[in-house]
């Protein structure tokens, strides 16, 4: 698998019951706590790996570092790496560093997968029912956390959820069919289900009073506080999508929010899904059905 259908991770076949998986990803700080900030770096690169149905083995850093920042500060954000990595079950394997005026951090990520196994964005069916692991708005938590407004609270719910692995949701989903799956992050709900409905020539019908939204995004997003990654994920969404549910305004701005380190989105058999939900509770994991697939209509993505 390649750059085809936009997938999460590329895959090279080694033999008939192994397949390698392959990915990268970096970007600049999202919170100020160099730790934090590398379990969050490990964790998104990560899920690129789960989000394929693979386990993560090896990782390697990709560090860019100004001059002036101390030695202390860099330690602390391979640290929060180092130990989100170890929990995958993964090692640390070296990396490559160089100077730039702005920190960046990520990670390039290997892993193996059964080559029968594999999920991908493009697999969805019709009828299939559509789970999403973690709720909404950590674009816009980012950017009140980048201008000093978040809440203490805010601030624990979104260090939360995006320095979660992703493993534990591919773990329960292990135990079902899974059609489709990819992990939302930059390009937002909208944008990585555009690519899933695409991939699959179907339609997304999202369920505008199930998706989950974290409240204090809401409340930042009614404020205007929203990333320049929303408006250019809804520029290139555009006419693709259609919205019919009684959504109000901030809360359409964060299906187009550009996710770091993400959930998983889902695409099960119907006659699995009840299942699923109550397999997710048991393991006390965050999981919401937030809509179908139909067959391919006027628009990808449609929310209802």
């Amino acid at each position: 698998m390649g750059t085809e259908t936009s997938d999460d991770a590329a895959v090279y076949r080694i033999n008939e019951r192994e397949a390698l998986v392959v990915t990268m990803d970096f970007f600049t700080p999202v919170v100020d706590d160099p730790y934090q900030y590398g379990q969050i770096a490990a964790a998104n690169a990560l899920s690129d790996i789960f989000a394929m149905g693979g386990e993560a083995k090896l990782a390697m850093n990709i560090a860019c570092v100004p001059t002036g920042l101390h030695a202390e500060l860099v330690g602390e954000i391979l640290k929060g790496m180092r130990d989100k990595v170890e929990e995958a079950g993964a090692f640390v394997v070296g990396g490559h560093t160089i100077e730039d005026q702005e920190p960046k951090f990520g990670l390039s990520v290997t892993g193996f997968v059964d080559p029968d196994q594999i999920w991908t964005n493009s697999g969805a069916q019709v009828g299939d029912i559509l789970f999403l692991t973690k709720p909404l708005g950590m674009g816009v938590l980012s950017t009140a956390i980048k201008a000093d407004l978040i809440s203490p609270e805010g601030m624990e719910t979104a260090v939360s959820i995006m320095s979660e692995l992703n493993l534990y949701a591919k773990r329960v989903a292990d135990k079902f069919l899974v059609h489709a799956c990819t992990d939302i992050t930059g390009f937002g709900l909208a944008g990585h289900g555009l690519e899933m409905a695409e991939g699959s020539d179907l339609t997304l019908v999202l369920e505008g009073d199930k998706l989950p939204f974290v409240p204090e995004a809401i409340e930042w997003a009614e404020m205007g506080i929203l990333p320049a990654g929303m408006y250019s994920n809804r520029g290139y969404v555009g006419k693709k999508i259609a919205v019919e549910a009684d959504l109000s305004e901030a809360q359409q701005d964060l299906i187009f929010d550009p996710q770091t380190s993400g959930g998983l989105l889902l695409a099960v058999p119907e006659s699995a899904a009840d299942e699923l939900e109550t397999a997710f509770a048991s393991a006390g994991r965050f999981c919401r059905r937030i809509g179908h697939t139909v067959e391919k209509g006027d628009v990808s993505l449609l929310i209802r």
